[in-house]
């Protein structure tokens, strides 16, 4: 299967302002391309390319007072299979993993297991390890929240998200990922492009997308507290320990948006 995706987003700055940007795909999945993927910056900018912490294809720029434009299309192949549910990937007991795993079971910014951990453990920890105590977190999370569109909120933490019942897609992995470190499954965020493909066309505007993975049976595994069901052709940017890490810009000023849009659709 092949997918057509990008994206059109327009800032307007008050003043020459550094931007950090997450706008690229994944490494991972670089080897798919069929065509490039090119940032384009309207006005031109210089653009330097790094590889952050997390090992997120990123890039700085000194945005211009005015408006910028970025922009990028480009086609991709996928294999047109929905995720793979793990049904027999077991749980790490702490000792067994890899350290480099560790900093996905602590809290981050938006995951604050510290005020969730009594009811994550009095609701889950009877059930089963591995696959069936995700899979009942993932159930939870899916049916705490209600989405809504109009009451996204950049502040909400998982705890936040927990008491009001509503959000988006990072709400409901926020919430998701607090209860499996809790639980002490590590989670990481991910965000990236999630079209209407195989499924019928969601009303909202398209937008990017924020599922998670758990690690389990030495392996990272997809998994979705919004849409709670396998979908196809997801198409990684980044993960992180939370949103802050793939935000996708931090600007050091201010800086409004102007325009958003994102395109992701099957090639026919």
């Amino acid at each position: 299967m092949k997918i057509r995706a990008g994206f059109r987003i327009g800032y307007e700055c008050q003043f020459d302002t550094p931007m950090l940007l997450v706008l690229g795909i994944h490494p991972s999945r670089q080897g798919d391309l069929l065509t490039e993927q090119v940032l384009h910056f309207d006005p031109p900018v210089e653009a330097r390319d790094y590889v952050d912490g997390f090992g997120n294809d990123c890039c700085r720029i000194v945005a211009p007072a005015g408006l910028i434009t970025i922009s990028t299309e480009f086609e991709i192949e996928d294999d047109g299979l929905p995720d793979p549910i793990p049904v027999d990937a077991i749980q790490h007991p702490i000792n067994d993993l890899p350290d480099e795993i560790l900093v996905y079971l602590l809290g981050s910014r938006y995951c604050d297991t510290d005020k969730l951990a009594d009811f994550a453990w009095q609701t889950f920890s009877s059930t089963p390890l591995g696959w069936p105590r995700v899979k009942a977190i993932l159930d939870f999370a899916h049916n705490q929240i209600t989405f809504d569109y109009m009451k996204a909120d950049a502040t909400r933490t998982a705890f936040g998200g927990f008491n009001d019942r509503t959000g988006v897609c990072r709400d409901y992995a926020h919430l998701a990922i607090t209860l499996c470190r809790c639980m002490n499954i590590p989670a990481r965020y991910c965000t990236g492009y999630l079209g209407d493909i195989g499924v019928p066309k969601d009303t909202n505007p398209m937008d990017f997308s924020a599922w998670f993975q758990v690690y389990l049976g030495g392996a990272w595994h997809t998994v979705d507290a919004r849409h709670n069901k396998p979908r196809i052709g997801r198409i990684l940017m980044a993960t992180g320990r939370d949103a802050t890490d793939v935000a996708l810009s931090t600007a050091f000023g201010p800086a409004l948006l102007r325009e958003f849009v994102v395109t992701t659709d099957e090639i026919a």
